[in-house]
């Protein structure tokens, strides 16, 4: 594990142009390729974009994950050169990505106010970034794997560089008891990343060829990789507290799960189901803006999926009652806030559709859409 101090954000990186991404088609600004059997990805690049523009269209593109910035010494009217594809391994977010330089930030009350609380994986194939989680600052560069929590606020910059990121739902490792705490904010080397690091560039290889039917393989095999190459390294740096709260977490996520329909799933169910109280079970979900505010989220989710599911014959308010919402209105409400849509349009259109799905609903082809419903 590296740490040092952010370096200002005039450097520059040099790097040998080498095609390691399968051909995707771009168009200004997005393209979504999606086939019954083949796996669906999503491709960005600022190239159709005036240079004064560029920027921009990078900033609100990744804003779901950080708010991004220009170096102190850039100029937006410069232009931005990058392009990003993101292909869905349905439970796991490939991201292909290469970016001038930029400063990012994932502040506190971006952390609150998103129900992304996923892993982020990264290997750097060109190029060096720096972050700082608390005032610790790592390092990473080609050859390391960079793990963090999107559930914790960071802020670093990166120069110009070529990245393939792994964006994984917590839940992936709820088998081992969650990956460890103490994952977050770490670089790490060695001959594992390099067997975890081989096996990402070759699905970066295959990923054209890959199949829905491969996916659950893909998933299983990367899980147990990434687990296997972090808890050696960094269990014993667990202090007991820190071991018990990251089994707590992972109960408490599974016994939300399971609970999702029931009317008696509170706050006051959930700590005494983990025998802890009130106080801490805030802190586990701090980073969630709340056990209230997980659990509705996972309702909504919940909802969704009901509404779209075309062998439900159920009213939404019977849906909405069933997942512990006090009146329809309020769940509307609440369901149109969160997915920028109303209940009944994904009923009707589910309901309208016949052979194909209804991928602007139910399987959400944008960024921010596939991130959200990681893991679901």
């Amino acid at each position: 594990m590296t740490r040092t101090k952010i370096e200002s954000a005039s450097e520059q990186s040099n790097f040998v142009e080498r095609r390691r991404w399968p051909r995707t088609v771009q168009a200004p600004f997005y393209e979504t390729i999606a086939d019954r059997e083949e796996l669906a990805s999503l491709s960005f690049c600022t190239s159709h974009a005036a240079p004064a523009h560029q920027f921009s269209a990078w900033r609100d593109h990744i804003a779901p994950l950080v708010d991004a910035r220009l170096p102190e010494t850039a100029r937006p009217g410069d232009g931005f050169t990058a392009k990003q594809t993101i292909w869905n391994l349905e439970g796991v977010l490939l991201i292909q990505q290469e970016a001038a330089p930029f400063r990012y930030e994932r502040s506190a009350g971006k952390v609150r106010f998103s129900a992304i609380d996923h892993w982020q994986v990264t290997f750097l194939r060109t190029g060096k970034t720096w972050t700082s989680v608390n005032g610790y600052v790592v390092e990473n560069e080609p050859g390391m794997m960079e793990i963090r929590a999107l559930g914790c606020p960071f802020y670093g910059r990166t120069l110009g560089a070529k990245s393939v990121t792994l964006i994984m739902p917590c839940d992936l490792f709820a088998d081992h008891g969650g990956l460890p705490g103490t994952s977050n904010n770490i670089v790490l080397g060695g001959a594992r990343v390099k067997l975890v690091s081989n096996y990402v560039s070759f699905l970066e290889a295959n990923l054209s060829r890959l199949k829905k039917d491969d996916l659950h393989g893909v998933r299983q095999q990367l899980e147990e990789m990434i687990f296997h190459s972090v808890a050696p390294l960094v269990n014993g740096n667990m202090n007991g507290d820190r071991s018990s709260e990251i089994g707590l977490m992972a109960k408490a996520r599974r016994f939300i799960q399971s609970s999702i329909g029931s009317s008696d799933l509170t706050p006051e169910a959930v700590s005494r189901e983990l025998a802890i109280s009130r106080t801490k079970l805030y802190e586990l979900f701090q980073a969630s803006g709340g056990v209230l505010n997980y659990i509705r989220r996972r309702r909504l989710l919940a909802a969704r999926a009901a509404l779209a599911d075309m062998s439900n014959g159920h009213k939404i308010a019977d849906i909405a009652k069933d997942l512990g919402f006090e009146s329809a209105a309020n769940f509307s409400r609440a369901f149109t806030h969160e997915f920028g849509y109303s209940p009944s349009e994904v009923r009707r259109h589910s309901g309208e559709r016949k052979t194909e799905h209804l991928r602007s609903m139910t399987e959400t082809p944008t960024f921010d859409g596939w991130l959200n419903t990681l893991g679901l």
